[in-house]
């Protein structure tokens, strides 16, 4: 009755859905509604990673602050840096200007040249019957070194020999009838016409002779050409002809080379802006040394003086080429050496030299940290006086940390990192501006502030000030670069 009544109650003509139908209406009309629900939901999750990552960062940040900032207390607490020499005496090596001379030296590039080089060829033709020298042999000159087949040579000299001869008699002959003829010609036993006809054929005779002696030693020569003899001392090269082989009068072959070993000379180049320096010595007469040394400069090989100079200056490189002489009696120089040389033109007296790794530079101008008293001011002389009433934690780095700890727990307070527990240093260091000069073998000329005798700091520069307190190491530190500029504090 129930179903019937609403039923009956429905609106006319509208139409009535089952039960059935009705539930797939609902389904259809709750599931678009699904995707709504997930889409409000992502935005919430991506706002939570980030606020996850926000904190990350966060953290990353706060650990990198604190691994800073405890590097840098740990720096201070143990002396680093440039300004922690004010906290603690300096641990450094020291070095002594004196006085002395040095050398000023001209570096240049030069190639061991003989003085002598002979390049034999053959002046007859013939076969080689005999080799005298072996390769590389030092020979004296007159030496034989090669023979020909002279026998042809010999022939034709024995021939010229033959007709010197019969020509020398038909002169003999000559000057026999002159002189009878002047004896008839004095009795006026001939016409005058006789003996002057005799005198000419006597001359005649005499060049006739004259060209015959001529032709002899031409055919001498001819034969001794044969045998080939050294024209000078020294070495002789490798083998080029063997016996058997025919070689020809003026030909280009070479039958052997020789080169003069002692002395040598080395040909070398200098920029011509120093060639009046070396103008000037050579003009007092006096012989500049050279020094010959190795390709990498490190062994020296001979030593000698300059010779020559050059007419002329190279305007392709603006040098002038000059040439040293060598005694080169142990045969250290070898022809056509490539060697470098150090020719010594001048020797400065009594200058001031400090080594060059203890200049430092600040842009233009050149100082040093000078040793000075902690109480009076003036210059150490003698460094023994700095290794004296230092603190208790030692000489080292560590040594003064350790002293600084040790005093704070027998003392119940707290001692700063780095300072000083026992008496203060003896020594400090001054920055003193010097005037650097010429320099030489890691050695430096001071022409101006700093005299013979004061001790200097050569190391832990990284750590030195003015005014800082400085203490001897005992041990060899490293020292900075002559060619590094530490800026001034």
């Amino acid at each position: 009755m129930d179903e019937q009544s609403s039923a009956s109650h429905a609106t006319p003509g509208a139409p009535q859905a089952s039960n059935v139908t009705q539930g797939p209406a609902l389904a259809s009309h709750v599931t678009p509604t699904t995707p709504h629900a997930a889409d409000a939901t992502t935005p919430k999750k991506k706002r939570r990673h980030l606020w996850i990552w926000a904190v990350v960062l966060l953290l990353f940040a706060g650990l990198f602050y604190w691994v800073i900032q405890h590097q840098q207390k740990s720096q201070a607490a143990g002396g680093g840096g440039r300004r922690a020499g004010m906290g603690g005496p300096v641990p450094v090596t020291t070095a002594t200007a004196k006085k002395g001379s040095m050398g000023i030296y001209y570096d240049a590039l030069g190639t061991v040249t003989p003085v002598y080089t002979n390049t034999i060829t053959a002046q007859v033709t013939g076969v080689v019957t005999q080799v005298h020298y072996r390769e590389g042999q030092m020979v004296r000159k007159g030496d034989p070194l090669i023979d020909l087949d002279d026998r042809l040579y010999q022939a034709q000299l024995a021939q010229a020999q033959g007709t010197l001869e019969h020509d020398k008699q038909v002169l003999a002959q000559a000057d026999m009838d002159l002189e009878r003829y002047k004896q008839a010609w004095a009795k006026n036993a001939i016409p005058r016409q006789t003996l002057e006809d005799q005198e000419k054929l006597a001359l005649q005779q005499q060049g006739t002779v004259k060209n015959d002696e001529g032709v002899v030693e031409y055919d001498q020569v001819q034969v001794e050409y044969c045998h080939i003899t050294a024209p000078i001392s020294g070495r002789v090269g490798l083998r080029l002809v063997d016996p058997g082989n025919l070689v020809t009068a003026n030909g280009t072959a070479t039958l052997v080379v020789i080169t003069q070993i002692a002395p040598i000379t080395v040909v070398y180049t200098l920029a011509e802006d120093n060639l009046p320096q070396v103008q000037k010595q050579t003009k007092s007469k006096q012989a500049l040394t050279v020094e010959a040394m190795d390709r990498s400069l490190t062994g020296h090989l001979a030593t000698g003086k300059l010779s020559s100079i050059d007419n002329q200056i190279d305007t392709s490189t603006g040098t002038v080429k000059m040439r040293a002489m060598f005694d080169n009696k142990d045969g250290a120089l070898f022809p056509n050496q490539f060697v470098n040389t150090r020719m010594l033109v001048q020797t400065l007296q009594d200058q001031v030299i400090i080594p060059s790794s203890a200049i430092q530079h600040n842009g233009s101008e050149d100082f040093v940290y000078l040793l000075v008293s902690a109480k009076t001011g003036q210059p150490v002389s003698d460094v023994s006086a700095c290794s004296t009433g230092t603190g208790s934690g030692g000489q080292g780095s560590g040594g003064q940390d350790s002293g600084a700890n040790a005093g704070a727990k027998h003392g119940g307070g707290k001692a700063a990192a780095g300072q000083q527990t026992g008496p203060p240093p003896p020594c400090k260091v001054a920055m003193t501006s010097v005037k650097s000069g010429h320099s030489e073998s890691g050695n430096t000329i001071v022409t101006s502030g700093l005299g013979a005798g004061a001790v200097i700091a050569d190391s832990s520069f990284e750590k030195l000030i003015d005014g800082a307190p400085i203490t001897i190491s005992k041990v060899k530190l490293p020292s900075t670069s002559e060619t590094s500029e530490s800026p001034a504090p």
